[in-house]
């Protein structure tokens, strides 16, 4: 059976002092985020997601994006090694979460950089964006750990936003979604569908034909619906202040046998 866990990790109080690249930086209510988090976690529940919180990092402000630390393929977790070196500190609990959940732990050694939200899986091919974040290294030590559990690994470059993630998602069936100004090479992907709104290039799967996605993408989730799929939505506008979208705040572990 195939698991539905995911790791989650509290907002730090200092979420508000986040890195922003892309965009320019606003006021976070820090408040209004940890309730948010709260929904967003709620919502995975309500789907049939069992949750797992990560030791909070209070000292690290982009904590709550979990998903950047680590990449899970099968049983085999590769714990990441940020391209922002000040948020190299958000590893070791992630490592320990997945290690006590039964993974076999590898790791991306200097000089590789990688963040999860460059990795997208869809299958047993992992597209890895190739940007600010993770560097030619990092995507061939990414190759190592996985390629021999079966994975295909395709580079794709990202220039236009943070993750590769940040940029393009899937559906259910295989399909890419993403907002065309900001893909670098759609032709990269087998099948790609333009969305009209960044986030809503950013959606996590639920199961069967359900989307979690973000409150503010109401076109693409009109869209979604009108395709047979089935949105879910929540607000995260305070964590959209930081690049932040619906993956980066979870890990999502489908495949452990543990």
């Amino acid at each position: 059976m195939p698991s539905k866990k995911a790791l989650i990790r509290r907002p730090s109080p200092r979420l508000a002092e986040g890195l922003v690249t892309h965009i320019e930086r606003t006021p976070v209510d820090a408040d209004l985020a940890l309730a948010q988090w709260e929904a967003y976690a709620e919502a995975l529940r309500a789907h049939g997601w069992e949750t797992l919180e990560v030791e909070p990092a209070d000292d690290c402000p982009d904590a709550v994006f979990v998903e950047d630390a680590a990449v899970v393929f099968r049983n085999v977790a590769l714990i990441a090694r940020p391209g922002a070196e000040s948020r190299r500190g958000e590893t070791a609990g992630v490592e320990e979460a997945v290690a006590r959940l039964g993974a076999s732990v590898n790791w991306v050694w200097e000089p590789g950089t990688l963040d999860g939200g460059d990795i997208l899986k869809i299958g047993d091919t992992i597209y890895v964006g190739r940007g600010g974040r993770t560097n030619a290294a990092g995507v061939r030590q990414l190759r190592a750990a996985f390629e021999p559990l079966g994975a295909r690994v395709v580079a794709v470059p990202v220039s236009k936003v943070l993750h590769l993630k940040s940029a393009v998602t899937a559906l259910p069936d295989g399909t890419v979604v993403g907002h065309p100004p900001l893909v670098d090479t759609p032709s990269l992907f087998p099948r790609f569908l333009p969305v009209p709104e960044e986030s809503g290039a950013h959606v996590v799967l639920l199961g069967g034909s359900k989307l979690l996605m973000a409150a503010s993408a109401p076109k693409t989730a009109e869209l979604f619906t009108d395709l047979g799929f089935e949105p879910v939505v929540v607000d995260i506008s305070e964590f959209e202040k930081l690049e932040g979208c619906v993956t980066c705040l979870s890990v999502r572990l489908r495949e452990l046998y543990a």
